[in-house]
């Protein structure tokens, strides 16, 4: 093999996975992992580092997997990334560290992010413990939220001797880690609850089922609580819809809660009191990672599944290695392709989706180019049900319930980009929150940045 052509990871057979939501990709064994390694150029200025939202050592974590030093190599990680086993899962490389490395010229980039999942689950496997329990310095501040965010700001915080606890609305932490990714791209056991177990480690304590606006309110935390700064990190999970007719039929659902009853009520089990309700016949609306973990998991659940999005394949959204396994598995695209309305039958269920074709024009404000329909193009796509996937927004609720705090129309907190520092003294936010759905690297780069301000502001 050319040292421009990377070592391809292991994967489970198409035939087998699509019957199960056991991980696709396999990793790396060690010997692969070194030969990945030896591939890198160890530039002198290296391009990729640029491109990593948290900027990780990763020619100097890579020049360790060479050496066969994995143990050094999971502390370079461990320095910048809260989270290597998930980021070296669900990140779209492609687009940041890998993105930006010399070998992409002419041939493939490094397996940066496969890299990275090798050294974690190494460093998992072997049981290797490397950030200790601070010393406490006596301050205590509460994180709303424990997705990516969350947990980074957490993390940082504790290890510099702060008393944090994190508030979670819902019954298992790990936000959109634990309910939005399906177990075949992230698995929980495996690999979310040891990073949640390695938060605890550190002291944080995690309170679940605390509503913050209903529980009990940011001001509450402040002023009565003893919390001396609170950090915003609660994500955004409220869906958008299409507001095309029909949207109200039964057999039509939001991919968010589509993928909740999946994570966390593990409806694919057998041994779990929750059936599935799948549609034979299911249609996935957009055309980002949501939208492509929905597709896939309805796929898994049963059903033939198809995907609908107004753009080409060379606008969507998703990481480039899902649409690779997506298409892999018989996933039917639809693409240049939009709804303008849901079909029911006389019981008031979805029997069809009415769609047009779609052609693009000149780039919008995204600076992808804008779709716009063809004239006498409708047809009906034959399905019974349809899942929205088509972005979320944020929860108004502590903005409701928190005076003075800044927000744009969409409910995102308004922050100092530097600090994740709000309109108020003591409060500060970032992630998806901030920012609208976006990738889990750059909610930890959010949740870091923000750590950084809360010290400085609490050190004065």
């Amino acid at each position: 093999m050319s040292k421009l052509q990377r070592t391809p990871a292991g994967e489970q057979d198409v035939n087998t996975r699509i019957k199960n939501f056991n991980e696709v990709c396999l990793g790396y064994t060690e010997e692969d992992a070194i030969k990945e390694a030896n591939r890198c150029l160890q530039c002198k200025n290296p391009r990729c580092v640029g491109k990593c939202p948290v900027n990780n050592k990763i020619p100097q974590f890579i020049k360790c997997i060479r050496e066969k030093d994995f143990k050094k190599a999971a502390s370079i990680i461990a320095e910048t990334s809260s989270l290597p086993s998930v980021c070296g899962r669900v990140c779209p490389q492609e687009l940041q560290c890998e993105g930006g490395c010399v070998l992409g010229i002419k041939g493939e980039p490094i397996s940066i992010g496969n890299l990275e999942r090798f050294v974690a689950d190494w460093s998992r496997e072997n049981n290797i413990q490397l950030n200790e329990k601070a010393q406490s310095n006596g301050k205590k501040v509460a994180v709303i939220g424990s997705g990516p965010a969350g947990i980074a700001c957490a993390g940082d915080l504790a290890k510099l001797g702060y008393e944090v606890t994190i508030f979670e609305a819902l019954h298992e932490a790990g936000g959109v880690l634990a309910w939005g990714i399906p177990e075949f791209v992230l698995p929980k056991d495996d690999v979310v609850k040891p990073e949640i177990d390695n938060l605890k480690k550190l002291g944080v304590k995690i309170e679940t089922n605390v509503i913050i606006g209903r529980t009990i309110t940011i001001d509450e935390l402040l002023k009565e609580e003893g919390f001396e700064a609170v950090f915003i990190g609660t994500g955004a999970a409220v869906p958008n819809f299409m507001w095309i007719p029909g949207e109200n039929l039964n057999g039509v659902l939001a991919a968010n809660e589509f993928l909740t009853k999946n994570n966390l009520m593990k409806d694919y089990r057998e041994d779990y009191m929750t059936p599935t309700v799948i549609g034979k016949k299911v249609a996935v609306v957009g055309g980002g990672n949501v939208a492509m973990d929905a597709v896939r998991a309805a796929l898994r659940l049963g059903a033939e599944s198809h995907l609908i999005y107004r753009r080409s394949e060379e606008e969507l959204p998703s990481r480039a290695e899902e649409v690779k396994y997506a298409k892999k598995e018989g996933i039917k695209f639809h693409l240049l392709t939009n709804p303008v309305g849901i079909l029911g039958d006389s019981n008031g269920w979805v029997k069809g989706i009415k769609c047009v074709k779609m052609e693009l024009g000149e780039p919008d404000e995204s600076g992808r180019r804008r779709p716009a329909a063809v004239e006498n193009s409708e047809f009906i796509l034959d399905v019974d049900m349809v899942i929205m996937a088509i972005g979320s927004g944020a929860d108004p609720l502590i903005n409701d319930t928190t005076e003075g705090l800044e927000h744009d129309k969409k409910n995102r907190i308004i922050i100092d980009e530097e600090t994740g520092r709000t309109s108020r003294e003591r409060i500060y936010a970032g992630g998806d929150v901030v920012t609208g759905p976006a990738t889990v690297i750059l909610a930890m780069s959010a949740g870091k940045k923000a750590a950084k301000a809360i010290h400085e502001d609490l050190s004065k």
